[in-house]
């Protein structure tokens, strides 16, 4: 039985060592001085021995593999293996000569170890081999894609491999073969394939670069079904940027929105909050660097809290030093909190210098999730709608769930009545201004990850910050929330059709017409008023 046992073991070594083995004749034209002839001993390689020709070729792509006595030999960590038996050669022999490739001969080889990867055992590996082949194939790949097809089961590897296929078919001088690739290729949303598919549809001078008129209208076919599906991915990437866009104006405009609603102060002043918050987060991104630079990807974490915090201290010593002193007098309330804008951003100039600071994104906000071949959403993005989100959500708890929300509300509505029955609207004032300088803090550090962190930053947003808080109504959380949402993905469409300064301008244009037919906003506050 002990020798049936080896016998078997040494039967299953040799098979193992027979189906590991390259034919040496196979290998000898890769060292040819002729471009063309190594292209073609590539192809036949990669189709006759799959899996033994990886390292191979992947050591002739690193300038590893060598030729000594008629030998190819591959170099791996200064070890030297036999190319086609992959055996050690000990000791190595003498008189090695790398073999050297030029440019045409490495794109063919990139492609030939893209669509080798794709007979591997990972998925991950597969799938970014799918994704490298069907930009490169052509019917030299037909019978490698054919088993690579056979062998996968995944679904969505499986429809890349088919288009793959397709395009390596375009080539095929039977018209029916054109035909099915046209129309196979016709259900990608790739743009590069429609660039494949338009010169089906051309001329060069009067003959038709595809001579069967059926192959030219499937071509045809193929391109409009593609362009409308891009032209959807556009829409969907516009809807994607105005929501982000919108998310932004939402966590400028909140603080905003209880200010102005609770006490009637225009703010100028506001803009520089944001600054607070975005300085905040580089603050927090310096000392993590300097003392954890091991948890340097959660600074952000940490930076929220702070940005809060530090905003919402600036703008209460801005309440109890000089807007109590110029309630009911709106005019100089501007001209102060204008002055107290420019102070601040002399102070952020003094304190890091005029140049704009980098903030960068950590680790898990990099990246983005690939909806279409020309749609990518990416994390940062993602990440600040989820948290403007919450920030709205915490809100809304605050205002409707507790007794400062319900102080709040109640001066908003009608001040003098709610310090007769015994709000202490002083107080009131001060951390309602506190808690709209601690969201525009948190407006801050969201902007941090996808804007310039500069002393002037605030100023592009004041003014955007308050026709949200007009158009939707004064002192409404809804209006706020629909008027930054709204205003944001019209805005992108708008630029994507006009530009970004004339969006600009029909956008002012149609909130001023807007609050002449309706100054109470998209949402009117109700309530009775009493002037004080």
């Amino acid at each position: 039985m002990r020798k049936f046992g080896l016998l078997l073991c040494g039967w299953l070594l040799g098979a193992w060592g027979a189906h590991a083995a390259i034919d040496p004749e196979l290998l000898k034209p890769l060292a040819s001085d002729d471009s063309a002839v190594r292209i073609d001993a590539i192809a036949a390689l990669a189709q006759a021995s799959p899996e033994e020709a990886l390292p191979v070729l992947k050591a002739l792509a690193e300038d590893a593999l060598a030729v000594a006595g008629g030998r190819m030999l591959r170099v791996e960590d200064g070890r030297v293996f036999d190319a086609a038996s992959n055996s050690e050669l000990r000791p190595p022999p003498a008189g090695l000569e790398t073999i050297g490739i030029n440019n045409r001969v490495r794109r063919e080889l990139s492609a030939a170890l893209a669509a080798l990867r794709l007979f591997s055992a990972e998925r991950p590996v597969r799938w970014q081999a799918a994704q490298e082949v069907t930009l490169s194939a052509d019917a030299k790949m037909l019978p490698l894609l054919d088993k690579a097809l056979a062998a996968e089961s995944d679904p969505e590897i499986r429809n890349r491999l088919q288009l793959a296929q397709a395009q390596a078919s375009l080539g095929s001088s039977d018209a029916a073969v054109r035909h099915a690739a046209v129309r196979t290729l016709g259900e990608s949303s790739d743009p590069r394939v429609r660039q494949l598919l338009i010169p089906f549809t051309e001329k060069r001078g009067e003959v038709w670069v595809e001579a069967d008129s059926a192959v030219r209208a499937a071509a045809g076919t193929s391109i409009r079904s593609i362009e409308q599906r891009l032209a959807w991915a556009d829409h969907l990437g516009r809807a994607f940027s105005g929501l982000s866009l919108g998310s932004i104006l939402l966590l400028a405009a909140l603080g905003l929105a209880i200010t102005y609603g609770v006490m009637g102060v225009i703010n100028m002043a506001h803009g520089e909050l944001l600054m607070v918050g975005a300085y905040s987060a580089w603050a927090m991104q310096s000392v993590f660097r300097a003392y954890l630079p091991g948890a340097l990807d959660w600074y952000l974490l940490a930076a929220i809290p702070v940005g809060f915090l530090a905003a919402a201290l600036v703008g209460v010593v801005m309440e109890r030093l000089v807007i109590r002193h110029l309630y009911g007098r709106p005019l100089e309330t501007l001209l102060a909190t204008w002055g107290i804008s420019l102070f601040l951003m002399q102070v952020a100039r003094t304190l890091f210098g005029a140049q704009n600071v980098e903030v960068a994104n950590p680790v898990w906000m990099a990246g983005g999730i690939e909806v279409l071949p020309n749609l990518m959403l990416p994390w940062n993005r993602i990440i600040i709608v989820a948290f403007s989100i919450a920030v709205l959500v915490a809100m809304w708890a605050i205002l409707n769930l507790t007794r400062l929300g319900m102080f709040v509300r109640a001066v908003t509505q009608n001040r003098p009545m709610a310090g007769c029955v015994g709000v202490p609207t002083g107080r009131i004032d001060t951390l309602a201004f506190g808690l709209g300088a601690g969201i525009a803090g948190l407006g801050g550090v969201a902007l941090s990850q996808i804007a310039n962190v500069g002393p002037d930053m605030g100023q592009g947003y004041i003014v955007d910050s308050f026709m949200v808080v007009v158009l939707g109504g004064v002192g409404q959380l809804a209006g706020a929330v629909w008027a930054a949402l709204g205003l944001g993905v019209f805005t992108k469409f708008l630029e994507g059709w006009t530009g970004a300064v004339v969006a600009k301008i029909v956008v002012l244009v149609f909130i001023i017409i807007f609050i002449q037919k309706r100054p109470q906003g998209l949402f009117a506050l109700k309530g009775r008023f009493v002037e004080a």
